[in-house]
Formats: C-alpha cells, structure tokens, sequence
C-alpha cells in the first residue's frame, strides 16, 4: 500500500496540472459514473494529502476523495489524452493533462461537512506544515498498544506505513512491541521528527529512503533501507527478527532494538 510520502508527492505533481481548471471529470470503466457527473466541468480549487487520503476539491465545495489502498494507482500525462489503460476509475482532464486513477480502494464523492469529518477522523500527517505532534503524543502516551501497531493507526500518526514504521523503530533503537505508555516524550518526539524527516525524503525522491546518505537509485527499496525484508543489523551484524503486528510483517533487530 502507497505511504503518505506517495499521497504527497502525487498531489505536489497534480496541482500544477489541475488546479485553477475546470475539469472534465470521467469515469472509463463506468463504476465512478455518477460520481463523475457530479463533478464534470467544475473547476478544481485544491488538491489536499491528508496521510494516505486525497482530496481533490471543486467549487462546488464538493470533493473527490481517493484512497488507492493496496493496488490503486496514478497515470498523468499530457494532452492530448491517450487511451485508458487497464479499469480506469475516474479520469481528470485540464486544459493540459490528464490523469487517470486506477482502482483505487476508495473513490467517492464527498460534501464539505462529509470532507471535514473525513479529515477530523485522521491523525496528525507529519509531513503537513499545520500537523499537531500533541494529538499524537496524548494518544501514545496513553496506550498500551505496541508503538509498532500504533504508527499504523492512521487516527493515530498518518501517512506511516508498513516500511517506515520498521526503518524508524529501528533507527531510533526502539522495540515495535514497547507499549505506548513506556516510549517516554523523548521517544516519541525521536519518532516524529525522523518520520518528519525521513517522509519529506520520500517526497523529493519519490521513493522511500531510509539509509543516510544514500544515493538516489532505480533500484529495489531493500537497497535503501536498512533492515525491512533483510536478515542482517547494518550496525551490529546481528540477526533480524520478522514477526506480525497490526496484521503486518514487522521487521526488528533484538540487539539493538532491546524489549521493554
């Protein structure tokens, strides 16, 4: 599933395409088809990332919110518009570009009360400059959750994923099994900024990078990362443990990351 620096970054590419433009809003495959009709030749205000949501939205003060969930994904491309490719859901054509929106788990349309109750119900996104760290830090505090299921609680820290969740736990030397309550203020402000910090990366590269000073790599992420799917600590040479949270493989080194 896409991690919010992937929600981010498609919004940072879209804007310059869509925003300020009344679009012709389709749906190819016909499953979004009255969806669309709703929100066909109305001019796009905004596009906002809300974790691992999207909110395109209309003057209208309606939205289109798009959750790509495990095999959604982004097309873009100049026009003219070429043909869609595979079960395109919605498609969104401006004055210059077109971009499809492939099965997405989510694609509906919402009003602005709808919109404002979508978005109270997610956590604070560490990579939005209006992001509150305390929202985030009251709840953690107060669990006994294991950190590792709580930073996949989007209601609880939104935009971490299954990748950065390992690689952040494993850089700030934390067990993903240590309870909310025993993290401490230190811990979590630890976390958050290089969530903050390691995010912002994804953004800029478009891939998630977790190794300092990496280079940036067409490559597979396993030769950015430093333990998510390997065997090996980087630092201590010791095994890595792989065990289930939140549904989830979690990936952690017991030296370096010791149990509370």
């Amino acid at each position: 599933m896409p991690e919010g620096h992937t929600i981010h970054r498609a919004a940072r590419d879209q804007r310059p395409m869509l925003v300020g433009q009344e679009l012709a809003v389709a749906s190819p495959q016909g499953r979004f088809a009255a969806g669309a009709a709703m929100l066909d030749r109305r001019r796009c205000t905004a596009i906002d990332a809300y974790g691992k949501h999207l909110l395109y939205r209309f003057d209208t003060d309606r939205a289109l919110h798009i959750h790509l969930g495990l095999f959604g994904q982004f097309r873009t491309a100049r026009l003219p518009a070429p043909k869609p490719r595979g079960a395109v859901r919605v498609r969104l054509t401006s004055g210059s570009h077109v971009v499809d929106i492939n099965g997405p788990n989510t694609c509906e349309v919402l009003d602005a009360p709808e919109a404002a109750a979508l978005v109270a119900r997610i956590g604070p996104d560490v990579l939005r400059a209006d992001a509150n760290a305390e929202r985030a830090w009251t709840r953690i505090a107060r669990s006994r959750v294991a950190i590792g299921q709580l930073l996949m609680d989007q209601s609880v820290i939104a935009g971490i994923g299954n990748i950065y969740r390992s690689e952040i736990l494993w850089r700030q030397r934390i067990h993903p099994a240590t309870p909310g309550t025993a993290i401490g203020r230190e811990g979590f402000d630890r976390i958050w900024a290089d969530a903050v910090h390691l995010l912002a990366i994804g953004v800029e590269r478009n891939a998630i990078v977790t190794v300092d000073a990496a280079r940036p790599s067409r490559s597979r992420y396993r030769e950015r990362v430093n333990i998510f799917g390997k065997t090996k600590c980087p630092v201590c040479a010791g095994p890595i443990e792989r065990f289930e949270l939140a549904a989830r493989r979690v990936f952690a080194c017991a030296a370096c990351q010791p149990k509370v």
